[in-house]
């Protein structure tokens, strides 16, 4: 038996990945061997010859992750309100992809392979993109002020320095 499966989160850049699901192959105690019976798989030992191998994208996007995390460990260790902190997160990834799209644009528009046409196509996605992170952004401080507003002013204080980085 053969399973396809993958990871569905829209534009993540991973392909489907195929594998054998010998795993999930059940015993049918009264089952004949001309009923097709299969017998069970051993889950407890590895199957052999089974390996798995990383893409280039993928390690990246994993180191990219690992970093992020480590890069949130000031916000985790303020001790703001878990909103205050999932808001600054936030606020973070999306500074971070606006200067990723920011920098996709430039090398489109220094990308001397592409037509005048496709180069327009091409930035004008990227801007497309940008003016919706950019409105993201402005929501997410909208909802930093309102959350610091009950917050004391060292709190308030504490929240706009790490909202500045």
């Amino acid at each position: 038996m053969w399973v396809i499966g993958g990871v569905t989160i829209g534009g993540n850049g991973f392909s489907p990945v195929v594998g054998s699901a010998a795993n999930t192959v059940e015993k049918d105690a009264g089952a004949t061997k001309e009923q097709g019976a299969v017998a069970a798989v051993d889950a407890s030992k590895p199957a052999e010859g089974v390996s798995v191998t990383f893409s280039g994208a993928a390690l990246k996007m994993a180191a990219e992750a690992k970093k992020a995390d480590q890069s949130n460990s000031d916000i985790e260790e303020s001790g703001l309100d878990k909103n205050i902190q999932e808001i600054l997160k936030t606020i973070r990834a999306l500074k971070q992809q606006i200067a990723e799209k920011m920098a996709e644009m430039q090398a489109a528009m220094a990308d001397k392979s592409l037509s005048p046409e496709q180069m327009q196509a091409k930035v004008s996605a990227l801007q497309s993109t940008l003016s919706a992170l950019n409105a993201g952004l402005t929501s997410a401080n909208a909802s930093l002020l309102k959350a610091i507003k009950d917050a004391s002013p060292e709190a308030a204080m504490k929240a706009g320095t790490l909202a500045a980085k």
